[in-house]
């Protein structure tokens, strides 16, 4: 009776190992292609000032349950060392919130949100200037 237990428990714990292996190498996968995109980009725009403003791009989505149509948004403006800003407007019935975060590296200095993340890695790879975002946010 032990054994079938462990037997079964082994078996429950070796799926679940595949499992999250498999998850683990499609995420490294879509990482690793952006990675390629961003060094192909860069090495066809060799040319330029990479301090210089150069990659924009917009997530719209809606960030409040009482808002629709996608009002609220994130914009990532971005030079060539992946430096720069994104800027976030929260729009509600009554009020709307902005909000600015710098970038350093395409990384927020402060946490960013998921709208603002995929903001700064459209941007970076290019994919810009409007990139669909969640149909419902996260604030």
């Amino acid at each position: 009776m032990l054994v079938t237990i462990w037997v079964i428990v082994g078996a429950v714990a070796g799926v679940s190992g595949v499992l999250v292996g498999y998850s683990a190498l499609r995420q490294a996968r879509a990482t690793v292609e952006d990675c390629r995109r961003l060094l192909a980009r860069q090495l066809g725009e060799g040319r330029g000032d990479l301090k210089a403003i150069r990659d924009v791009a917009v997530c719209r989505y809606d960030a409040l349950s009482e808002m629709t149509g996608r009002l609220s948004f994130s914009v990532a403006m971005i030079n060539g060392l992946g430096d720069g800003i994104v800027l976030t407007s929260i729009n509600g019935r009554s009020e709307t919130r902005t909000y600015v975060r710098p970038v350093v590296g395409g990384k927020g200095q402060e946490p960013l949100s998921p709208e603002e993340e995929e903001a700064v890695r459209a941007a970076r790879l290019g994919l810009g200037p409007l990139v669909a975002g969640p149909v419902s946010g996260t604030f």
